[in-house]
């Protein structure tokens, strides 16, 4: 029996790990703003403009990048993202007003934008059809573990240092990862000297006797992608769902400061607890499209359904949030919430490698996350306004997203299967 590597794996550990750090450094505002906002002056509608900008230049980052990466490859489009994002985030320390954040709030989003089409990218290179939603799954729990530890990580450092000096400290991560980064990815599975010939032909999904033969594949562009109504399934399936996501990251330490009156070190006590509830969401919802194929569903039904699962999860416990008149019962609700998101977010962003070619995934990858910055920008406005009196009213709001997402996923995408052509009378 031949022996077979195990690459693939350490490929998808680093980027997670990778996105660990990334999550670390976006939720730093977050956590310390009701101290920065004291002592520049600003308010919740301040802070939601500063949200704002980062999500337009996320938005414009998701596609540039998108289309980098199918350009120069995940080796160098990763470095190139994750050393830029670093940077951003540690100049953070010489802000003193909403200008000076709000331009280096710019320039993380763009740079930090990169990690998701980068990461669908090197899971339909490294990975085949029946393990990508569970590489998915271990990549999203990094997301999920670095909102763990990224509150009270940021307290600690916060209450040892101050948020200046944190800021710097969080910035240095990103090169650290760099190194190992280099040296371990080196090529693709096809050139990689570590990848063992039983692992690449499983990569592949090629036979033992494939040989070098070349088939043309069907790489379209833009205009092409969107040609599909696949695509504009999980487009708008992105569009609905990830406002719910970007709701907690982004307003969960206010929300506990101002329904709970939290100060800096009770919101990093409480506020990673719901993302433990997402990042175990994340692996079962990768393992278990992954089982239902290995149990003879076809691809299509076994990640509609586990979005449905999801879904499922989801909607109730947003209405349950609703209801929260104890901090802790509000995060474990929140938890649950999270658990249901992941379940559904992990598969619905594999689908661009199951209906394109590594060619187009990440394009069609970073056109989702635009489509997930524009639905997240409408709720993000809407937060000040609808959370006077309380959060109550957004989490109503958000709960109506969960079946248009679904509806996006079920009835608007169709069929999920690999595409070969455009479609019929284009």
């Amino acid at each position: 029996m031949k022996q077979r590597s195990a690459v693939r794996w350490i490929i998808i550990g680093l980027i997670s790990v990778a996105t660990i750090v990334n999550y670390i450094d976006r939720n730093a505002l977050a956590v310390m703003w009701p101290e920065i906002a004291g002592q520049i002056g600003a308010t919740k509608e301040d802070y939601a403009l500063l949200v704002t900008v980062f999500m337009l230049f996320y938005a414009a980052g998701q596609f540039g990048f998108g289309r980098l990466f199918d350009i120069i490859g995940v080796r160098l489009g990763f470095t190139l993202s994750i050393a830029a994002w670093s940077v951003s985030i540690a100049l953070h320390a010489v802000a003193s007003s909403i200008l000076s954040f709000g331009v280096f709030r710019a320039m993380l989003g763009i740079s930090e934008a990169g990690a998701w089409p980068g990461a669908v990218k090197a899971i339909a290179e490294w990975f085949p059809s029946r393990e990508r939603a569970f590489a998915q799954g271990i990549f999203n729990a990094g997301a999920s573990l670095g909102s763990v530890v990224s509150a009270p990580l940021i307290a600690l450092l916060f209450l040892s240092l101050g948020w200046k000096s944190t800021f710097v400290v969080i910035g240095a991560l990103g090169f650290v990862w760099l190194l190992p980064w280099l040296v371990i990815y080196r090529s693709g599975p096809d050139r990689h000297p570590w990848v063992s010939e039983a692992e690449r032909v499983l990569i592949l999904d090629a036979p033992e006797d494939a040989g070098d033969a070349v088939q043309p594949v069907y790489a379209p562009g833009v205009r092409g992608l969107m040609s599909h109504r696949q695509s504009w399934g999980i487009v708008l399936a992105r569009f609905f769902l990830d406002p719910i996501w970007w709701l907690f990251l982004a307003w969960l330490p206010i929300y506990l400061a101002e329904t709970f009156g939290f100060d800096i070190k009770q919101i990093g006590l409480f506020a990673w607890v719901p993302y433990v509830g997402a990042m175990f969401g994340s692996l079962f919802g990768g393992w278990l499209s992954g089982r239902l194929i290995a149990r003879g569903w076809s691809v299509e039904r076994a990640r509609k359904w586990s979005i449905t699962v999801g879904g499922a999860i989801m909607a109730p416990g947003l209405l349950g949030a609703v209801l929260a008149v104890q901090p802790v019962f509000a995060v474990l609700t929140i938890a649950a919430v999270l658990f249901g998101f992941q379940v559904a977010i992990g598969n619905i962003q594999t689908l661009p490698s199951d209906v394109f070619h590594g060619r187009s995934v990440g394009s069609l990858a970073g056109i989702g996350g635009m489509a997930a910055v524009a639905g997240t920008l409408v709720t993000t406005w809407l937060v000040p306004v609808m959370t006077k009196q309380s959060f109550a009213p957004i989490f109503i709001l958000v709960a109506v997203l969960v079946p248009l997402s679904l509806i996006a996923i079920w009835w608007i995408a169709g069929p999920i299967r690999k595409l070969d052509g455009p479609p019929a009378g284009k």
